[in-house]
């Protein structure tokens, strides 16, 4: 990734949004040749001079105070995940050769034998591993079942994770079958989510084929791509419309794996007595006969072959 053009577009994409008007500022004139704020208005709310916010905006971070991006988040009204997102490209910028190397080198995650206990004990509700590219590195049961169509989809890859942003924009039939009327709004989420992604990691090379090769197949992509929009994943609501079972309305929480840095675990849970809740029991011996019968029909073969 180009640290300092995503500095620059993160930088004047928000500037554009904010008018005079949601700013505070008195509009004089009639004839704005910016859709938002003028370079100097931003400046001057947040107390630097406009030759050190156009420097800013050039994607110049390297020794720029907490202070200084305290006031300019707060003169662009960023929104917690856009905040974290400055302080993640100025912490970049500002890092040493040393680190970059590290983060170019950094291999993929994985799931490691304990979390996947911890995946398996939870039987009774869908759960999955995830890094901050949108790979799942590793589910339960219910998990697996739940995303069947990303498992089963024509772009899914042998050999490497089920991707969601792969899955939203190369086959986008199946994810808006998957997804219903919320699925626009999900490959939006999945774009901000990437981007998020990108201001801590810019170096990470996996990321950055994921983008290229996103952008080169998908109009949609590259569009959303471009909008520089940025998102926490923590907790909300879905609706899967699966093929199996139809609609399950489920909450989820994200949990963050301290000792593994950039993966989380993401849990799904539905309403007790919903709708939902019974959709998730049927989805549970759909997946008893279903996905283990491959595994079963394996151990048969062998078993005929040492026979």
């Amino acid at each position: 990734m180009d640290l300092k053009a995503e500095t620059r577009e993160f930088l004047a994409t928000r500037r554009a949004r904010i008018t005079p008007d949601k700013a505070g500022l008195p509009a004089y004139g009639g004839n704005r040749r910016v859709p938002g704020l003028r370079r100097e208005e931003v400046a001057m709310l947040a107390g630097v001079s406009v030759d050190y916010y156009t420097r800013l905006e050039r994607g110049n971070l390297g020794g720029v105070s907490e202070e200084v991006l305290e006031s300019l988040a707060e003169a662009l009204q960023l929104d917690e995940a856009e905040r974290l997102h400055l302080f993640d490209l100025a912490r970049a910028a500002n890092a040493s050769g040393a680190a970059r190397s590290r983060a170019r080198r950094t291999p993929a995650g994985s799931v490691r034998p304990s979390v996947q206990r911890i995946l398996d004990v939870m039987g009774d509700v869908p759960a999955f591993v995830r890094n901050g590219r949108l790979d799942v590195l590793g589910t339960n049961v219910l998990g697996r079942a739940l995303y069947a169509p990303l498992y089963d989809s024509r772009e899914q890859v042998a050999g490497k994770p089920v991707n969601s942003a792969r899955f939203h924009f190369l086959d986008p039939d199946a994810a808006a079958a998957f997804f219903g009327e919320k699925s626009p709004r999900m490959a939006h989420d999945a774009v901000a989510i990437l981007r998020a992604e990108a201001g801590k990691n810019p170096y990470d090379k996996a990321l950055t084929a994921l983008v290229g090769e996103l952008s080169t197949r998908s109009e949609d992509f590259r569009r959303l791509w471009a909008s520089h929009d940025v998102r926490l994943h923590r907790t909300g609501t879905k609706a899967f419309h699966h093929p199996a079972v139809g609609l399950l309305e489920l909450d989820y929480e994200a949990l963050v794996l301290p000792a593994d840095p950039g993966l989380q675990m993401n849990v799904y849970t539905a309403q007790p007595g919903s709708p939902s809740a019974d959709g998730l029991a049927l989805l549970a011996s759909w997946a008893a006969t279903t996905l283990a019968a491959p595994a079963e029909d394996a151990s048969t073969r062998e078993g005929a072959t040492d026979r």
